[in-house]
């Protein structure tokens, strides 16, 4: 039986009724950009991460663009970045006109490591994007405990982390502002691109509401305060994703089972596995990424068996070729490069279940008894 590190079709089966029903809905209105749907999207997901306001946009890398630039930052600043997350982090950063300042990760939680911010950060930085990647929190109170004395914003990158709680508070919440993307392998995903940003921020919040919306200015159409652009959240998504919304907690619960029995089934095994909830702190398993010495030949053996993962990710941000023109040679970053060595996901969705976890596991153990 083969399975697949994912598997939409799975889910989308069981929502098929009501997502039709819910595209429905939005032609029979007419109302296709800025309309009822988004708005109530914008309510919905606010209060279930816990902050008052909420702006959906076009995808998350818009999000962090958008997040950064509400903050002023822009050309001639520095934004620190960890070395080891997916591109588009430091791509927002670019966008922008700024410059990633990239900082090596903890190697528990994989997230931008405090104490490295602290020693890296220069004149020109303005900003830190904290990333709580595979679904784990950053550790919040030691990064603000570096960017706050400093005058950073910070702008937190929850896209792999809908749900996600630091010390009993949704991600998102804790900097200036939180961006979210619902890309559709998401914990959360919508039928096509979609993102959000959250904060608690009044202003930083109508400064969004404008950016995302050609910088026209409150109840404007054609008087416009800055150069924005246009990166709304379609009213079709916004449909989607309230349907899946009201799933979230559910589907979350599920990952945190199939979680359960790989831990159970893979302790004492030579891995490493994710960080463990505590002190109101909680995973949400976006992905299940183990640590290997041998991850290329335990990665064969499992698709030997039709038991599909990946890595992520392979290659460190500081070796992309996209930011060579950087200078930064191998060893520059010894934690992130280490994880791009050991790192690999295991099949993970809220449909997996107990038996199909077990038969990874199962698999995984025969790998290290031979």
């Amino acid at each position: 039986m083969k399975i697949p590190l994912l598997d939409l079709k799975e889910q989308y089966a069981g929502l098929r009724e009501e997502l039709l029903e819910a595209a429905k809905r939005v032609m029979d209105s007419g109302a296709f950009i800025n309309g009822p749907e988004g708005r109530a999207f914008e309510a919905e997901f606010a209060s279930a991460m816990g902050a008052p306001h909420c702006a959906g946009v076009s995808n998350g890398t818009d999000a962090i663009e958008l997040s950064l630039k509400a903050c002023g930052v822009g050309p001639g600043h520095e934004v620190a970045v960890p070395a080891f997350t997916f591109i588009a982090t430091a791509s927002a950063v670019c966008s922008i006109g700024a410059r990633p300042l990239f900082v090596d990760i903890d190697e528990k939680t994989f997230a931008i490591d405090p104490a490295a911010l602290k020693r890296n950060l220069t004149r020109k930085t303005k900003a830190v994007i904290p990333v709580h990647l595979f679904g784990w929190p950053a550790d919040m109170d030691a990064i603000l405990e570096a960017a706050r004395p400093a005058g950073l914003k910070v702008v937190e990158d929850c896209a792999q982390a809908h749900g996600a709680l630091y010390k009993g508070r949704g991600v998102g919440g804790f900097g200036d502002a939180g961006a979210f993307s619902f890309y559709p392998t998401k914990n959360m995903g919508a039928l096509g691109d979609a993102g959000a940003i959250v904060t608690r921020d009044a202003e930083l919040h109508q400064a969004v509401l404008s950016l995302r919306d050609a910088g026209r200015s409150p109840g404007e159409r054609y008087i416009h305060a800055v150069p924005g652009r246009n990166a709304r959240l379609d009213e079709l998504q916004a449909a989607f994703l309230r349907v899946k919304l009201k799933r979230l907690a559910e589907w979350n619960v599920a990952r945190e089972r199939a979680a359960s029995v790989y831990r159970k089934e893979l302790a004492g095994l030579p891995l490493g596995l994710p960080p463990e909830n505590s002190g109101g702190t909680r995973h949400v398993y976006h992905l299940f990424v183990v640590r290997s010495k041998r991850r290329d030949e335990l990665a064969a053996r499992l698709l030997k068996a039709d038991i599909h993962t990946a890595l992520y990710y392979p290659v460190p941000l500081h070796r992309q070729p996209a930011f060579r023109d950087y200078g930064l040679q191998e060893g520059a970053f010894p934690v992130s490069e280490r994880a791009c060595r050991e790192v690999l996901a295991l099949p993970m969705y809220p449909e997996l279940g107990e038996e199909r976890a077990r038969r990874v596991a199962g698999e995984i153990r025969r790998f290290y008894s031979s």
